[in-house]
């Protein structure tokens, strides 16, 4: 029977490879220790040269192959190694992989000596090689280096599976049908397969056999490589009435796949599958025959200091964020395969994916290269076509001109491999020739004050290709965590303007916003400091102001963000910016000092298709003026549009105000003093007592969610984990920390970059600096595991804030 043995501890590693690192007996002492995943330098987290992880490194394990192995198959199985990969065991060249976003396994027949300690080593370049997409050109984003993803040893029968791919065809049909391609690695007599599918409770609810017959040459099996002994078998059964997988309810099936010879157990496969029918059309996306609007995201796979090189907790907590956090519908893998436990998340979350080939922006001529793109098509979609959470597959370089010679063979590659999927191509050019089957398109049409998207007809030059927009904003509008109320606002509002577009045209199925979260880029790119300040979140997955126009448009738990602080000094000429409040509540109610100023509802005018609009606060007097001051209704709501105009726009009134103004003034006989008098009371607030903001959010006339705002008093640092044990089983783990500066009312002190010391205690370390600061009020860090079980803690501490804590613990399982 099958076996894995991981193989993700107790590497040795040197930042530079000889010949002689091949040998037999070396002098460990030259090499350090380490772990995979593991990124082959640690980065700082802006300002440095993106050539410093651009060098070739050396990977050594020594591993025990018993005698049983011998007469087994055994493979070597690498997840991800960027970005060329030459293996060798036992001195001798077994393998060369080119493309670091892939997997890749190597066939060891021939190369191992059993019942003893045999040598495997990776010689692993992680320069820009010109013939390995995506290089050849400049990159907007870095690549980095390492064994960054995990490796195991498949251990299996000669004749054994090498691959089962699940076809989802007709579910929408009263009775389901199982439809599987099962490759085999060489046809023997009295084969067959026993398939069981068991639902998420453990119940079986469809279990048969079926004798190996009618076995064909299997041609191409992607990942498996193009083995002229391998041999495809294809069956279907119908299996019932099942539940089908979608956004909302990411029901997953398990498969287990045995094959049998006379009896006798030879290879086994488990897999988690899911049945779905999704297509892009004319008119929309539809899921399982439901129109979907898709409301979506892009994602690095990047890290700060540690760049690709994460567990999978930290991986999959990335499809957490996306989904629960920020409520989008679907992640773009922009701009190449990512981690299998990433997508795996979303198959568990129901969160939709379009994956695409490792590119951006340029195509090389020379053959090699156009050789490995398409050969990236083959490995991306035979390591995850059994993903139910993917929809799409992207089959063109991220923003490359036409190129119908290459990009014919990449869509009648990926039709052969998965013809259950629909191909798109993301591209930059208006009437691109369309050899995929929907049209994608990057719109970076808006400005702030034009329309938000183009015209799908206009784009795709066509009146039935299915049309989705794959990235909108980005650069043009990078925004910072620290950047003043003002722009950090119109970031949100650009993003939801892009998205009320979307959402009011039924010819555009979607719209995936550039970025989930700031990057490391190359120095053609960003602001100059190695970072693209494009993202929603920044390097740590902490929100911006951005983030707020994505998950006001959830259901599932309340969301109301006062995008504000309610300081008059942070505006220029102390005029206050339009108030918004991003927030899927039914309407806001508004207290100042405990005073109803009044409800308030979503905008409708300028937001009237996405789900939740933002409310805006157009008023900062209410009733105030009769309240305090006297006045009649009428004078007094004819004096608060006055004195709400010139919150915004300033004292300079246009004649219509002026004129209210003027007839105020003569019936209550109020002076030009009373005015200044009022402004400052009512909107400034100057020289007066502490004010107190009050906002309540309200759904179904439930009260479900308080904001208060004031002036800062008592400051204070916080810490918050993603959770608080870690557990290092099959690789190392990691957990991310939050530190935030707030007020007494939780409120993001968003100008804070005050110096902080962190100190890890037990059998944790940190990843990057000790010495940090705060970013925008907030800031990141990452611990990880170190190969020990116990109680550990991290102390973080302030010349002004004094020290704060979170304990863990931590649990190591195995031995490698």
């Amino acid at each position: 029977m099958r076996r894995i043995i991981d193989l993700n501890f107790n590497w040795l590693y040197r930042n530079d490879f000889k010949d002689e690192y091949l040998a037999d007996a070396i002098d460990a002492a030259l090499f350090s220790e380490v772990s995979l995943p593991h990124t082959n330098i640690d980065l700082p987290y802006n300002y440095f040269d993106e050539s410093m992880y651009a060098f070739e490194s050396c990977y050594r394990k020594e591993i025990d192959i018993p005698e049983e192995f011998a007469v087994k198959s055994v493979f070597l199985c690498f997840q991800g190694a960027a970005h060329r990969a030459r293996v060798f065991v036992n001195g001798r060249l077994a393998a060369e992989h080119k493309g670091g976003y892939t997997g890749f396994e190597v066939r060891l027949d021939g190369f191992l000596s059993f019942g003893k300690k045999n040598t495997f080593v990776v010689q692993l370049d992680s320069s820009e090689r010109e013939e390995i997409p995506p290089f050849g050109n400049v990159v907007d984003y870095l690549t980095y280096g390492g064994i960054y993803r995990e490796v195991f040893l498949k251990v299996v029968d000669p004749c054994h599976i090498s691959d089962v791919f699940v076809r989802t065809p007709a579910v929408l049909e009263s009775e389901k049908t199982l439809v599987l391609d099962i490759t085999l690695s060489r046809a023997e007599t009295g084969l067959s397969v026993c398939v069981r599918l068991d639902d998420r409770s453990g119940k079986t609810v469809a279990s048969f056999s079926e004798p190996c017959l009618a076995l064909r040459a299997a041609g191409v099996v992607g990942a498996a490589g193009a083995d002229s002994d391998m041999r495809l078998f294809s069956l279907s059964r119908k299996i019932g009435d099942i539940e089908l997988w979608d956004t909302e309810n990411p029901c997953l099936y398990n498969l287990t796949v045995t094959l049998e010879r006379g009896g006798t157990r030879l290879d086994e496969v488990a897999m988690k599958t899911g049945f779905r029918e999704a297509e892009f059309r004319t008119d929309g996306f539809y899921l399982n025959g439901k129109k979907l609007k898709i409301r979506g995201l892009n994602r690095h796979q990047s890290f700060a200091h540690a760049g690709y090189a994460m567990p999978a907790f930290i991986q999959a907590e990335d499809a957490r964020i996306l989904k629960e956090e920020l409520g989008v519908d679907l992640v773009r893998t922009s701009h190449y395969p990512q981690s299998q436990h990433f997508i795996d998340e979303c198959d568990r979350l129901g969160l939709l994916v379009f994956t695409e080939i490792p590119g951006w922006q340029f195509i090389s001529e020379n053959p090699e290269w156009r050789s490995l793109a398409l050969g990236n098509v083959g490995e991306m979609i035979a390591q995850n076509r059994n993903h139910a959470s993917i929809v799409l597959w992207g089959v063109r370089i991220n923003e490359s001109p036409d190129d119908d010679e290459l990009y014919a063979k990449t869509n009648a590659f990926a039709r052969l491999l998965d013809p259950t999927r629909q191909t798109g191509g993301v591209r930059c050019i208006a009437g691109s020739r369309l050899l995929e089957d929907v049209y994608t398109y990057n719109d970076f049409i808006h400005t702030g004050k034009n329309s938000p998207l183009a015209r799908a007809r206009k784009i795709t030059r066509s009146s039935s290709a299915p049309y989705l927009v794959s990235e909108h904003n980005g650069h043009m509008f990078p925004t910072k965590k620290f950047d003043h109320e003002e722009k950090r606002i119109e970031h949100a509002l650009r993003h939801m303007r892009v998205l009320d577009t979307m959402y009011g045209n039924a010819r555009i199925s979607g719209a995936v916003g550039w970025c989930m979260a700031d990057y490391n880029t190359h120095k053609d790119f960003g602001s100059g400091d190695k970072i693209c300040y494009h993202g929603v979140l920044d390097m740590f997955r902490i929100q911006k102001t951005a983030a707020w126009a994505y998950s006001s448009q959830q259901e599932k738990k309340p969301v109301m963000e006062v995008a504000s602080s309610m300081d008059i000094g942070e505006h220029p000429g102390s005029l206050m910016s339009p108030l918004y409040i991003f927030t899927n509540c039914d309407f806001v109610r508004f207290y100042k000092n405990e005073e109803l100023i009044g409800d308030f509802y979503p905008d409708r005018i300028r937001f009237p298709n996405v789900p939740h609009a933002p409310v805006l606060v157009d008023d900062l007097v209410g009733p105030s003026l009769e309240r305090n001051e006297g006045l009649a209704h009428a004078h007094a709501e004819m004096l608060k549009s006055v004195l709400n105009y010139a919150a915004v726009k300033g004292s300079s009134l246009p004649l219509k105000y002026l004129m209210k103004m003027a007839w105020v003034m003569l019936r209550t006989h109020l002076r030009a003093s009373d005015g200044y008098r009022l402004f400052s009371t009512y909107i400034g607030n100057w020289g007066g007592k502490r004010t107190v903001y009050r906002f309540e959010g309200f759904t179904n006339g439930t009260l479900v969610k308080t904001t208060i705002k004031s002036s800062v008093q008592r400051p204070r640092l916080t810490m918050k984990a993603d959770r608080s044990t870690l557990v290092e089983d099959k690789t190392w783990d990691a957990v991310r920390i939050v530190l935030s500066l707030v007020c007494e009312n939780g409120n993001l002190l968003p100008y804070s970059n005050e110096a902080l010391t962190v100190t890890c205690e037990g059998p944790i370390s940190l990843i990057g600096s000790p010495v940090i600061a705060l970013i925008g009020g907030s800031a990141g860090l990452y611990i990880k595991t170190r190969g020990l079980s116990g109680r550990a803690r991290v102390t973080v501490a302030s010349q002004n804030r004094g020290e704060c804590f979170l304990d863990f613990e931590v649990e190591k399982k195995t031995v490698q």
